[in-house]
């Protein structure tokens, strides 16, 4: 039985599944930082990040790479659906102070593969029109 989160044999590849926003803040970066033990200055501190040629304090990468990963798995309902994940970093998310950035994240039916009982579902995310993770590509459970 298709629901409105579930990928199913009649969804058309190319269909958009769902489009959200996530905001990042700094508040954000810090707790990223402590769960994950990556404490780099290019995340935490402006002068240190400008000095070695970025514009500001970045999002940790893998944090942007997570958050699109959630969003999907929230939008599937099941993280059991979700097979495999891989992506390629193709842009920093600078993060202001004060203020947050905003990623947006676009799914749409890549491929079908009933035969494997997958979808391949591709992932968009963007920062202000711009790409920030390229390649962001899912393979989930066919229902």
């Amino acid at each position: 039985m298709s629901t409105a989160n579930t990928v199913t044999a009649a969804t058309e590849v190319g269909s958009e599944l769902y489009r959200t926003t996530v905001a990042v803040d700094r508040a954000r970066l810090v707790r990223y930082a402590g769960a994950s033990g990556d404490f780099n200055p290019i995340h935490w501190n402006d002068r240190f990040a400008t000095e070695v040629g970025l514009p500001g304090v970045i999002a940790h990468g893998m944090l942007t790479m997570g958050i699109a990963s959630a969003t999907l798995t929230d939008w599937l309902g099941d993280p059991g659906e979700l097979v495999s994940y891989a992506v390629r970093f193709t842009r920093p998310v600078p993060v202001p102070d004060p203020g947050e950035a905003r990623l947006e994240v676009v799914a749409t039916l890549g491929a079908l593969d009933t035969d494997a009982g997958t979808a391949r579902v591709d992932l968009a995310v963007t920062l202000d029109g711009t790409a920030v993770l390229g390649k962001s590509q899912a393979q989930v459970r066919l229902h």
